[in-house]
């Protein structure tokens, strides 16, 4: 199947067994989008090793077969011992999603002391923890994919949002860059843009909103780009999005 971009990907989602042998860690997997991914590479017949800080919602995952982790992501060592957690009990590092997240709905002035720090913490260090850890195994084996979770909202100025804005901006920048960094190994560093999902990080239900599963084609398809595959890219329903752009008629709409 021949991408937008002119790669050729791996087997259409839904072929039994067509991640069958890869290892893919998910953070944020307890829920929401998270959630979504394991299901979706479970059923494509990955190996996923879920991990979480809420341990009770990575119990029902435990039907899947899956591997659970109870992760801070914002801990370096928490995550240095999920990375290492999946390779020992896998073998091996096909994919690091660097998913977790929480809420924010908080003005500067307004915010609780360590609020902004702890959405920082969670969204941009956890997200530089993860690649951390993982990079090495990576580069170890000889190949790997790393796909963070940002979010359109880092290029406009909705009120309430700063952390989590800035979070995604950041990371925007550093996953680029990191990309860089790697690109003297088959490593592949890219981002995923789910757009506005039915998730519990609104604090209510949003049924006009799409369901966290329409989101896993672009997870997979990042997850399993080939050799030579883009890099330091921002990926939303399976097309490359032009971040920052100037010209972007969505994020002029948007904002």
């Amino acid at each position: 199947m021949t991408t937008p971009w002119g790669l050729m990907s791996a087997e259409p989602s839904g072929m039994p067994g067509a991640l069958a042998g890869r290892t893919v860690v998910i953070t944020g997997a307890a829920s929401g989008i998270g959630r979504a991914w394991v299901h979706g590479f479970v059923a494509d017949g990955a190996t996923v090793v879920a991990a979480d800080i809420n341990a009770a919602g990575l119990a029902q995952l435990a039907p899947l077969g899956v591997h659970p982790f109870v992760v801070d992501v914002a801990d370096a060592a928490q995550v240095k011992a999920m990375i290492d957690h999946a390779v020992r009990q896998t073998g091996r590092l096909d994919a690091l999603f660097n998913n977790a997240g929480l809420a924010y709905n908080q003005t500067v002035e307004g915010a609780p002391d360590g609020a902004f720090e702890r959405h920082i913490a969670v969204h941009l260090f956890g997200c530089i923890n993860g690649m951390r850890a993982a990079i090495p195994v990576m580069r170890g084996q000889g190949t790997g994919r790393i796909v963070n979770t940002i979010s359109r909202n880092a290029e406009v100025d909705v009120a309430r949002t700063s952390a989590y804005a800035a979070a995604k901006a950041a990371m925007w920048a550093a996953s680029r860059v990191t990309a860089k960094e790697v690109s003297d190994a088959d490593i592949l560093v890219n981002m995923l843009i789910p757009g506005p999902t039915r998730t519990a990080i609104w604090g209510r239900d949003r049924p006009e909103m799409q369901l966290p599963e329409v989101t896993y084609p672009t997870a997979r398809l990042l997850a399993t780009l080939p050799a030579g595959g883009p890099s330091g890219k921002v990926f939303w329903n399976e097309r490359e999005y032009p971040m920052f752009k100037s010209d972007n008629p969505i994020a002029r709409r948007a904002g």
